[in-house]
């Protein structure tokens, strides 16, 4: 698959780091750094602008080593981009620390997966088929 893009920043598309890896890392494309303090939300720019194709979006997610060891993570994750939007891909990051958390220009700060999906068609029903399971949920089968 092709995905016509538009690099705003000056940093490298974003690219697999290993050759099994589900997500692609972003950048942070800054003119300065941003002090993130704790519980504190903040959009990062990117830089990156792309056109999706039909049935496809971008999953943006929290890296592991940033959320384990910082606190910090994506904060509507996953973030969907979808297939008809244009407009700069940017992350909102929160600071889930007690401490600052400074983000960088070029930093690695989410992954972003691509995924393909439908739109289903509702199907109006008087009654569902049953299941083993039923209505149960939140935790109903314990913890085994």
């Amino acid at each position: 698959m092709k995905i016509k893009v538009i690099n705003k920043s000056s940093h490298p598309l974003p690219q697999y780091e290993t050759d099994l890896s589900a997500g692609m890392d972003i950048r942070a494309n800054l003119k300065e750094p941003v002090i993130l303090e704790p519980l504190e939300r903040c959009l990062i720019p990117t830089g990156l602008f792309f056109a999706l194709p039909k049935g496809y979006e971008a999953q943006i997610r929290p890296r592991s080593g940033l959320a384990i060891k910082k606190g910090i993570t994506v904060l509507n994750s996953p973030g969907t981009i979808d297939a008809d939007y244009r407009g700069e891909l940017c992350i909102v990051l929160i600071n889930l620390s007690k401490e600052d958390f400074v983000v960088n220009d070029g930093e690695r700060i989410a992954q972003m997966v691509i995924a393909a999906h439908e739109q289903p068609c509702w199907e109006l029903v008087n009654e569902l088929d049953e299941t083993e399971r039923g209505e149960g949920g939140f935790g109903h089968t314990g913890n085994k």
